[in-house]
């Protein structure tokens, strides 16, 4: 669980550079805008970028391309420099009430792990963990689905998951996976002490270590004629629950 070194990478859509722009201005280099869009968003994000010396660098729409990624970045492409990945222990003694995390355990779309971060800061969750292989990176698409949130909640990427999981007990943590055929509920458990909950991919489900290691095994009650939840939408409901108790 050591901090990763500083790089470079790109992050692009409206939301996401908007989000850095206003809170992690330090982070950006370089802008590139799509010099035909003239409209009251760009120029709130030019705005932003001169007020922070940054320099823009204005290009032809088909120039404003993500590199190595087929994706519509919608006209804006910030390069910036990647802060160091925040430590597991220094994000546990930073926090002032019981945690509340999300983990997730093969899940390897990025749109589902931009999607999660979106649902981690909306709940007011504290960090999402995910694996270094077999695992969705931080990328710039899940940046853009994670519409400003991946600039906000800490993602902490561990070596090993089950390691992990261990530590996280040794700290107080209950770990609870999410699993459809297990027989107790997820509204039938209290969250009202130090929280993670564990959710692997939609076909696959949690690991076999991964779920040997957990205190318990939860399942969201299904009522209609679907069998399972994508894992942001399953993730929304777990952390929201927890919210909601801890209210």
């Amino acid at each position: 669980m050591k901090k990763s070194k500083k790089s470079e990478n790109s992050v692009y859509g409206i939301h996401a550079v908007q989000a850095l722009l206003s809170h992690h201005p330090e982070k950006i280099r370089l802008l590139y805008l799509d010099e035909y869009r003239q409209d009251k968003r760009f120029r709130e994000i030019a705005h932003l970028a001169q007020q922070h010396h940054i320099p823009i660098d204005k290009i032809e729409k088909n120039a404003v391309k993500n590199p190595g990624e087929n994706q519509n970045t919608q006209g804006v492409i910030a390069i910036c420099i990647e802060s160091a990945n925040i430590d597991l222990p220094e994000l546990l003694d930073s926090l002032k009430k019981p945690p509340l995390l999300l983990i997730l355990d093969g899940v390897q779309d990025p749109h589902n792990l931009g999607a999660c971060l979106r649902s981690v800061n909306v709940a007011g969750a504290d960090a999402v963990i995910i694996p270094k292989d077999r695992a969705a990176p931080l990328n710039a698409t899940a940046r853009k689905v994670a519409s400003g949130a991946a600039e906000f909640t800490p993602v902490i990427t561990v070596t090993n998951l089950v390691q992990t999981l261990r530590f996280l007990k040794e700290q107080g943590i209950w770990i609870y996976g999410l699993a459809g055929e297990a027989q107790k509920t997820l509204y039938a458990e209290n969250f009202n002490h130090p929280t993670a909950f564990v959710l692997g991919a939609e076909e696959e489900g949690l690991r076999r270590l991964t779920r040997e290691h957990c205190d318990a095994l939860l399942s969201i009650p299904m009522n209609g004629q679907i069998e399972s939840l994508n894992v942001s939408v399953a993730a929304g409901v777990c952390l929201f629950e927890a919210v909601r108790q801890r209210m």
